[in-house]
C-alpha cells in the first residue's frame, strides 16, 4: 500500500476516534471529520462510504484483534473456564477502544462482531458444530456471558 494512502487512512481513523470519544456516532458528520483530519471530503469517500462504514470497519478490526489474540479459541467447548479467561484478557487489552467505539447505539455490536469472528474459526475447526443448536447456544452464552462478567 502506498505510504500516503496509509497515512491518510490513519489520519481519518485517528480523527474519527477523537471525535467518537466525545460524541455519539449520530452526531459526527463527514464534514467535521474531514476538518479534524485535514482532508477533503472526496478523500474521505475514497476510503469509506460514510461514517457508519468507517465505524463498522474499526469495529470489525477490533473484534478480529480480540479473537486473534485468543491462544485457544477451541477451548470454548472443552475448557470454557480457560476460554473465558483468555477472552477477558483480550477485552482488557482493547478496553479503551471498546468503550470508544462500542458506546451508545453501537454498544451491542462488539459482541455481534466477536461472535461472528469466533464462529468462523470454531466452525472451520469443528464444522459439525455449525448446525448443532446446543453448541450454538453454548457459543452465544459464552461470548455474551463472558463479556458481561468482564464488564461487571
Amino acid at each position: 500500500m502506498d505510504i500516503r494512502i496509509a497515512k491518510t487512512k490513519k489520519g481519518i481513523i485517528s480523527a474519527f476516534l477523537e471525535l467518537r470519544s466525545k460524541k455519539a456516532i449520530e452526531k459526527i458528520t463527514v464534514k467535521a471529520l474531514c476538518e479534524k483530519a485535514e482532508i477533503n471530503k472526496s478523500t474521505f469517500y475514497t476510503h469509506f462510504k460514510d461514517i457508519y462504514d468507517l465505524s463498522e470497519y474499526l469495529e470489525t478490526k477490533i473484534a478480529n484483534e480480540i479473537v486473534s489474540s485468543l491462544r485457544h479459541p477451541e477451548y470454548l467447548f472443552s475448557k470454557p473456564d480457560i476460554f473465558i479467561r483468555e477472552l477477558s484478557y483480550a477485552y482488557t487489552a482493547q478496553e479503551n477502544l471498546i468503550h470508544t467505539l462500542f458506546s451508545g447505539s453501537r454498544e451491542n455490536m462488539l459482541l455481534v462482531r466477536v461472535e461472528d469472528s469466533l464462529k468462523e474459526i470454531i466452525f472451520s475447526l469443528r464444522p459439525e458444530y455449525k448446525d448443532n443448536i446446543t453448541a450454538n447456544v453454548l457459543f452465544t452464552l459464552s461470548i455474551y456471558g463472558g463479556f458481561y462478567a468482564f464488564e461487571n
